[in-house]
């Protein structure tokens, strides 16, 4: 049976489309989910896309994380289910507090769009099995609000428990504290990033290469091994 992965459409969602594209050439069946309707559609795993939902009022993502759908996503979360954030999917994950920490603006205060070389620093989670620990890839990156915050404490846990998932290299592009570009849960089914794997899965886009495509090949795999 073909895995099913919902993408979460929210107001102001921009790479819905992009992401679901992402996970059809995975090999996945990608299943749209309205931020509207709480009923999952007995999906296997949820990926909250990028965008600017609900323009980034308030804060980003502080809107979307209250949307009907958030609901169920949370409580499966904890449960187990598989979800991943990118970008302005991860700003949702750390409003809903699924993820420890929180997204302020970038440290330059303006908009940043670039190719980013990553570090994998955990491939143990449900989204990184396809990649090796200490593997450096090339990701797009496109935010204004990218800068990963937490206090001492917090970010001390994450690193003692391996759970800084990829770190920026070279060049920190938002001021991430200690580099961090996406961290995971205690439980490893959930994780969220800046940078936009579904834009790095085919030669012909993004950085020319494809190395987004294991986030999506390696939730097939722990699904199929579940």
């Amino acid at each position: 049976m073909t895995a099913r992965i919902g993408v979460v459409t929210f107001p102001g969602s921009l790479d819905d489309r992009d992401t679901q594209r992402a996970i059809r050439l995975a090999g996945a069946e990608p299943v749209a989910l309205w931020h509207k309707d709480k009923d999952l559609h007995q999906v296997d795993a949820v990926v909250l896309p990028g965008g600017f939902s609900y323009g980034d009022y308030l804060r980003a993502g502080a809107i979307s994380r209250f949307s009907p759908v958030m609901e169920t996503v949370i409580e499966q979360a904890k449960a187990g289910l598989p979800v991943l954030g990118i970008c302005n999917g991860f700003q949702i994950l750390t409003e809903a507090h699924l993820l420890p920490g929180g997204m302020l603006g970038n440290d330059h205060l303006h908009f940043i769009c670039r190719d980013q070389k990553l570090r994998v620093e955990n491939a143990d989670t449900a989204w990184t099995v396809d990649y090796a620990s200490g593997q450096e890839i090339h990701i797009p990156l496109k935010n204004m609000d990218g800068r990963y915050v937490a206090d001492e404490y917090t970010l001390d846990k994450l690193e003692a428990e391996g759970r800084v998932v990829f770190r920026y290299l070279d060049f920190n592009p938002n001021g991430s504290l200690r580099d961090i570009a996406g961290i995971t849960n205690e439980a490893g089914n959930v994780v969220g990033l800046m940078p936009h794997p579904e834009h790095a899965t085919e030669p012909l886009i993004g950085t020319g290469r494809t190395d987004g495509l294991p986030f999506f090949t390696s939730i097939l795999k722990k699904l199929v091994n579940a």
